[in-house]
């Protein structure tokens, strides 16, 4: 299917997002937001494809965040149930999302990043919640992650001024997973897909859900119920979960089905 605002790449079971909106450092507007939906839609539904990688059109940004010009002029605000990008409020995909920032990343495009599972990042990338220096809040996701992530008191010196912080500082934060040079983030996050599906993919599933559903309740009721989760009871009946401890015995690299 041909999209007008994303580019959509499938290399094997990876596929490449590209936000295509170069002439405004592919800030995201209402029908950007739809469209996208539709795009990560269809990688979740697809059982030959594994992985996700997100990037930016061009050598400026990642994602610069809400199209405000976009919203000035009187265009329609909005965005489908799975959030800014298809992808803040996309709670029940099980793949991994890599974020391959290779510029900018402000405002809603930090909350995209943020929503992936790894970010990668060149040299030049910046990171920055500014929405209060334009009367707004970083509600697509932003306010709630960062804490999580980096900790209340460093999560809130960057809310409440709205600075800028490069790739570098983001990695010592403990946001940025690598950070690498310029124009090598797309490549990096390749090789850490790459790296990923070297394990079962109903395994990556698995794990993927019992972090997330498990750090919203206490240890002990995480520990309690994580095999009744939906992606852990699909492996233990998969394939899979056969492949690997018989490749294992055979001393031969398991050959994974995802199902």
């Amino acid at each position: 299917m041909a999209y007008e605002f994303a580019k959509v790449e499938r290399k094997g079971p990876v596929t490449i997002v590209t936000l295509n909106r170069p002439d405004v450092m592919n800030a995201m507007h209402s029908p950007a937001h739809f469209e996208l939906h539709r795009v990560f839609d269809e990688f979740a539904a697809d059982p030959d494809q594994w992985i996700a990688i997100v990037t930016g059109a061009g050598d400026r940004a990642f994602c610069a965040g809400n199209d405000l010009k976009w919203q000035a002029a009187g265009g329609k605000r909005g965005w489908d149930a799975s959030g800014f990008a298809g992808l803040t409020e996309r709670f029940d995909c099980d793949k991994p999302i890599i974020a391959a920032v290779n510029g900018v990343a402000m405002g809603g495009g930090f909350e995209v990043a943020l929503a992936c599972d790894l970010i990668i990042a060149a040299e030049n990338a910046v990171f920055a919640l500014p929405e209060p220096r334009v009367g707004l809040a970083a509600l697509a996701g932003g306010l709630q992650r960062l804490p999580r992530l980096i900790g209340t008191k460093r999560a809130m010196g960057m809310i409440l001024t709205g600075r800028h912080v490069k790739a570098r500082e983001g990695h010592e934060l403990g946001f940025v997973n690598e950070v690498v040079p310029q124009g090598e983030a797309l490549a990096a996050a390749e090789r850490w897909a790459q790296a990923i599906l070297q394990n079962s993919p109903m395994s990556i599933r698995a794990s993927k859900q019992a972090v997330t559903k498990g750090l919203a309740v206490s240890l002990q009721q995480a520990m309690t119920e994580q095999r009744s989760y939906p992606a852990v009871t699909a492996m233990a009946a998969s394939e899979d979960y056969i492949e690997g401890p018989k490749a294992f015995s055979e001393k031969r690299p398991p050959q994974w089905k995802g199902r």
